[in-house]
């Protein structure tokens, strides 16, 4: 197979801070994050875009919540479903439109569930938030009709807590590899692939949602990829993050990666799965594995921006 270069996208690929959600806005940015993906496509190397869900697989919560009177709400693995399928499409749309021209391009979405572990320890400690804030009355409530688990999120109300355990493997990656290997840009594993459990044979979607990143991981290393590019809203991987003492990392080797990963050097919902995820490809035999924000996606790729991780062996 070509090289093939996994590239894990942020949510501001599609939605950027302050923006509430319109079609509109979220293709306008797709537009702009398509024009970096086929800056890297155009090389002659394979893609795989993954990415977030958050906003949208919220926004869908709010609806269940809506309209639960008149439609029966879906369970958390339909919605992640549903969120897939939506944002699968417009991110083709948005590559068809800015290749406009080329008709021998060829895109394909993949509807993707991740296997997780039935005992994963997050699920007796479900912390990861989700959805619409609510005032404390709503929360009693629906902690009390639903059994949802709830806290007080950011001192802007109450939120819907759920496992986020640890992604096992990608179950469609054997068809994404089929498909990059016959030259498709490969849309999946949105918002970290539906979280499926394996008991007695069968498979069941659950309550949870799997890190994005993990995931993208785990895809990246099971189809043989060669490059993992995680792409987000910042530059650069930095120490002392938005403080006075700020430092940026060029490069960042397995070794001091994992000393900071163990001292709390990097936030938990945000660049910590980032470095942790960029290690374990490494780790796994990835040839580079890089961090940067999305704009720079091109420029990260070929060593002129972003945080790369440099393996021990280099």
């Amino acid at each position: 197979m070509r090289d093939c270069v996994v590239m894990a996208l942020g949510g501001n690929a599609i939605l950027a801070r302050g923006e509430i959600g319109t079609v509109e806005e979220q293709t306008l940015n797709l537009a702009r994050t398509a024009r970096t993906i086929l800056e890297v496509a155009d090389e002659g190397t394979s893609v795989v875009i993954t990415h977030g869900n958050g906003p949208q697989i919220g926004a869908i919560l709010i609806q269940n919540e809506a309209a639960k009177g008149s439609v029966p709400p879906m369970p958390l693995d339909v919605c992640g479903a549903e969120s897939q399928g939506m944002l699968g499409y417009l991110i083709e749309r948005a590559l068809r439109d800015v290749a406009k021209g080329n008709d021998d391009i060829k895109i394909a979405t993949i509807l993707t569930q991740t296997l997780v572990h039935r005992d994963d320890p997050d699920f007796a400690a479900p912390s990861k938030p989700i959805g619409p804030f609510y005032d404390k009355g709503t929360a009693s409530r629906l902690m009390k009709q639903q059994g949802y688990k709830m806290i007080e999120d950011s001192g802007r109300g109450w939120r819907r807590v759920v496992p986020s355990p640890s992604p096992i493997k990608v179950l469609e990656a054997h068809a994404i590899e089929k498909l990059v290997g016959e030259g498709y840009i490969v849309i999946a594993n949105g918002g970290g692939g539906i979280p499926i459990i394996e008991e007695r044979g069968r498979m069941f979607g659950v309550e949870a949602v799997i890190d994005k990143d993990l995931s993208s991981q785990k895809l990246a290393t099971q189809i043989h990829a060669s490059t993992l590019l995680l792409l987000t809203d910042v530059r650069k991987v930095y120490l002392n993050y938005g403080q006075p003492d700020q430092t940026e990392l060029d490069d960042l080797s397995i070794e001091q990666a994992h000393y900071y990963l163990d001292n709390g050097h990097f936030h938990k919902g945000s660049m910590e799965p980032k470095v942790r995820a960029a290690v374990e490809f490494m780790e796994a035999g990835g040839d580079l594995a890089a961090i940067g924000s999305i704009e720079e996606g091109y420029d990260v790729l070929k060593g002129r921006a972003g945080t790369r991780i440099v393996s021990a062996r280099t």
